[in-house]
C-alpha cells in the first residue's frame, strides 16, 4: 500500500515528517509538561531515531505517524497518527492512535480535529475493524480526548505496559477502543 501523503483539515494539514519539523520536535520532546507520560525523554539523537522509525513504520504498512501543521502558516505543532504496537499484549495485534502535541498549542481543539481525521483515514481509507488508544491513568488530557473522540474503555482492559518493568510509576496503562460498525453509524464504542 503507498503511504497516504496528506490530510488536510479546516485548520490543519497532516503530512509525513521531515528535516524541517526537527526543531519543533526538539522542543516538544524537550518540554518535560509534553513528556510527563512517557517512560522516556528524548534528546536530539533519540527524537531523530524516533522520527527515523517513524518514517519507516509509513514505508513498512502505508500508514504511521503525521506532523501537525497549521495550514494558515505551516507551522508545526506536533504529530499524530496510526501505529501498528510492537510489544505482546492480549489486545495485540492492533492499530492505535497516537498524538503528542507541543505545550504551546494545547487547549485549541488541534488534538481533536487531527485525531478525527486520523480516525476518519483508518476507518474509511484503510478499512480497519478497530482502532485503540491508551495512555497512563494520571494523563487526563489522552483519555479525556478518548472520549471526545468517542471512544469507550472497559477497565478489564487496562493492562500492564510490557516495556516497563514491575513497580515503574507509569507501567499501567488505561485501553480505549473505537470499532468500525460505531465509526460507520457515527455512534458512541
Amino acid at each position: 500500500m503507498a503511504p497516504c501523503e496528506r490530510i488536510e483539515t479546516a485548520r490543519l494539514l497532516l503530512r509525513p515528517p521531515s528535516e524541517a519539523d526537527m526543531p519543533a520536535f526538539l522542543a516538544m520532546h524537550a518540554d518535560p509538561e509534553v513528556m510527563a507520560y512517557f517512560a522516556q525523554t528524548f534528546d536530539a539523537l533519540e527524537t531523530r531515531d524516533f522520527v527515523d522509525r517513524m518514517l519507516a513504520h509509513r514505508a513498512r504498512h502505508g500508514f504511521g505517524m503525521w506532523t501537525v501543521a497549521r495550514q494558515s502558516d505551516g507551522e508545526a505543532v506536533g504529530m499524530v497518527g496510526l501505529l501498528v504496537p510492537t510489544f505482546q499484549a492480549r489486545f495485540t495485534p492492533c492499530v492505535e492512535i497516537s498524538w503528542r502535541l507541543a505545550r504551546a498549542h494545547w487547549g485549541k481543539g488541534y488534538a481533536l480535529e487531527a485525531a478525527a481525521a486520523t480516525l476518519a483515514f483508518g476507518f474509511d481509507e484503510l478499512g480497519l475493524d478497530a482502532i485503540v488508544a491508551f495512555t497512563v491513568p494520571a494523563n487526563q488530557r489522552s483519555w479525556r480526548l478518548m472520549e471526545q473522540l468517542w471512544m469507550r474503555r472497559d477497565p478489564k482492559d487496562d493492562f500492564d505496559h510490557p516495556n516497563l518493568p514491575a513497580g515503574h510509576p507509569l507501567r499501567r496503562h488505561v485501553l480505549y477502543r473505537r470499532s468500525a460498525a460505531a465509526w460507520r453509524q457515527r455512534a458512541p464504542g
